[in-house]
């Protein structure tokens, strides 16, 4: 009679997080939460856009849609449109402010390369 082995499955590894917030993102996020935007959640999603085809979206939404991953952080809260899950997964939202212009930005670990403007993203 022979003896059937089972393999160990192999361990499962940690997800990183979704999206975090950098300390300046959620504090910019707070006050558009508290004025301008009160009872409204930021949702992110990647459209095709640009020359190097992706590109963030950010939209202020009265409730989620169908499917949309909810981000907690910071103690507060973002919505990521399931379709963007795969191209956001590791990445942190961060608000820069410079002279010229102010706004969110992404450092995502996902990017292989940007456009030479910046507006557009490929993984």
């Amino acid at each position: 009679m022979s003896q059937v082995t089972v393999a160990s499955s192999p361990a499962k590894r940690e997800l990183p997080p979704l999206m975090r917030l950098s300390d300046a993102a959620a504090r910019q996020l707070e006050h558009l939460y508290k004025t301008a935007h009160a009872g409204q959640t930021l949702r992110i999603s990647v459209t095709t856009k640009g020359c190097s085809g992706k590109a963030y979206d950010m939209q202020f939404v009265n409730a989620p849609e169908p499917g949309d991953d909810v981000v907690k952080d910071k103690g507060l809260t973002l919505l990521v449109d399931h379709k963007a899950v795969l191209f956001l997964i590791g990445s942190e939202m961060d608000f820069q402010q410079t002279d010229l212009e102010e706004g969110f930005v992404f450092s995502n670990p996902n990017e292989k390369g940007r456009c030479g403007c910046g507006e557009s993203f490929h993984v």
